[in-house]
């Protein structure tokens, strides 16, 4: 007898997946779990092994575990590359997705293709499904699930190394079901997801340093003094060697001052860090009887060894080749260049700013003509857009446009139309309020209330918000952009009294865009701008 297995088309897999967002179940774990959050866990094994997976078998994987508020992203980017460089198979772990969830799963630096995706997909949620009745109806919430998906296809795929960046804090993500991770790493520390990890930079950098693991090497950026404190009795109570990673200028280098891939002096401390890690990993992978048992003597606080950069190393190679979409990226589109950062801290927003202030300078000089600056804008969640705005209103900007995303890899399904509206809304007032205008209403909503019947809000004259990215995106570029001009691209027109704001924006010789406060937001951007991220 002959067995046949059918998997069904990616998108069934997508809209599957999604449903783990809204899970009932899930919400309720989540309430019971959140009063204790080890029983996440314990939680996160159960799944594991209902899936066919035990702990023990990661530990076949080589892990280099990264968390950190700003960078850790960034920090895996650079780490996956150099490693690759070498001519490692790597596998790589990240969140959130910019456009298409793949993207979260990487081998070899490039996001899983359709149809692997579609295979592990089904093997690994048709075992949870099978024993869900067994165990309180109960399935893994979306990152759960994808965390046991990426670790099922990185066995199945055999990596040499996976690269694994947490999630949310350290101490109870699900990511920390490693028990052996090779190497682990700190990026920079600072305040987020306050209503899970706590209050204070203090009890974040304790749930940060919840990944480190007894003999198990670990790195950290210069840290405030606080945070740092916090991250060494972490270290001393665990048994795990900490070091501090040096400013990247103290690397030697035969050939001038290192080139690296992501623009942003902010991106220096994240070379760093990658560099101790890829190390680190190295010498494991080739002196393998120096960790067969931890050290008896824990280094507790020290500085590692300064690594000689030559021009044609790994090393060098690997930091200038990294890339990593929506992070200090520029895309030139003939008049219009768009700048994208996924920023959405206030660190980060200043780090976004510096960067902004200085390349988009670069690119006035050589312009030949005035430039307009636009500033495209957009927060979800729990984040102060109004600090964030502060930050941003230094740069000189036509006033912003807010979009609310509308697209299904990229949906949230636990945030209603409503509610990313009014988020809008308030950005609007905020800018207002920074430009020094008062509230009162006004007739510049640009979508009908027909579409939206729950829209009722005070407009300002001096800033838009759009039903969706790409007619924020078609105003901004008025025209100009030819990968948005297609016919194909087509969304609900805006009034002519909004159209007759874009004058400037027709007359300039450049446009200059700054997409930032969300990933989110930058993902549906790329989605319009970056045929690749359509396919």
């Amino acid at each position: 007898m002959h067995s046949c297995v059918l998997f069904l088309p990616l998108q069934d897999a997508v809209c599957t997946l999604n449903t783990l967002q809204t899970n009932a179940c899930a919400l309720e774990q989540v309430r019971r779990e959140r009063g204790h959050p080890q029983l996440q866990l314990q939680a996160m094994r159960g799944f594991l092994e209902r899936a066919g997976l035990v702990v023990e078998e990661l530990d076949h994987l080589n892990i280099i575990h990264v968390t950190g508020t700003k960078g850790k992203g960034s920090t895996c980017a650079f780490t996956e590359q150099i490693l690759r460089s070498y001519g490692f198979r790597t596998g790589f772990y990240s969140s959130p997705h910019l456009v298409q969830v793949r993207e979260r799963i990487r081998i070899n630096g490039k996001p899983i293709g359709k149809e692997l995706f579609t295979k592990y997909f089904w093997q690994v949620y048709g075992r949870l499904y099978e024993t869900k009745d067994t165990h309180g109806g109960s399935m893994p919430a979306y990152f759960r699930f994808l965390t046991i998906l990426a670790f099922h296809i990185f066995l199945q795929e055999k990596v040499d190394l996976a690269v694994i960046e947490v999630g949310i804090g350290g101490a109870y993500d699900c990511t920390n079901i490693i028990r052996r991770p090779w190497v682990c790493g700190i990026a920079s520390l600072g305040i987020d997801h306050t209503s899970i990890l706590g209050d204070t930079i203090e009890k974040i950098a304790w749930q940060k340093g919840g990944i480190f693991k007894p003999g198990v090497p670990a790195f950290t950026v210069k840290q405030p003094d606080s945070p740092m404190m916090v991250l060494k009795e972490r270290a001393k109570e665990i048994g795990c060697p900490l070091w501090v990673c040096p400013e990247l200028e103290e690397y030697p280098a035969d050939s001038g001052p290192l080139r690296l891939g992501l623009a942003g002096h902010h991106q220096r401390s994240n070379a760093s860090l990658a560099l101790q890690l890829s190390h680190s990993w190295l010498q494991r992978r080739c002196l393998p009887g120096r960790w067969e048992k931890p050290p008896a003597q824990l280094p507790a606080y020290t500085y590692p060894i300064i690594l000689n950069l030559t021009s044609l190393s790994s090393w060098a190679v690997g930091l200038e080749d990294t890339e990593w979409p929506g992070r200090t990226q520029t895309l030139k589109h003939g008049p219009v260049t768009y700048f994208l950062d996924g920023a959405h801290t206030t660190r980060s927003m200043l780090a976004c700013v510096s960067w902004f202030s200085e390349v988009a300078s670069q690119h006035e000089r050589t312009t030949g003509g005035p430039v307009v600056r636009v500033l495209l804008f957009n927060a979800t969640g729990e984040r102060d857009s109004a600090a964030m705005l502060k930050l941003l209103h230094c740069v000189t900007f036509l006033p912003p446009p807010n979009t609310f995303p509308l697209s299904s890899d990229q949906q949230n399904f636990n945030v209603s139309v409503e509610n990313m509206l009014t988020r809008c809304l308030d950005n609007q007032r905020s800018w207002r309020l920074l430009n020094g205008q008062e509230e009162k209403p006004g007739d510049q909503l640009l979508i009908s209330r027909d579409v939206l019947p729950l829209v009722a809000a005070e407009c300002c004259s001096k800033t838009l918000v759009f039903p969706c990215i790409l007619s924020a995106l078609q105003w901004l570029s008025q025209g100009r952009d030819s990968v948005l001009a297609h016919p194909d691209k087509r969304v609900i027109p805006v009034k002519p009294s909004v159209t007759a704001k874009a004058a400037p924006l027709r007359d300039a010789t450049g446009i200059h865009v700054l997409v930032a406060g969300s990933l989110h937001l930058v993902g549906g951007v790329l989605k319009h701008l970056d045929p690749s991220f359509a396919s």
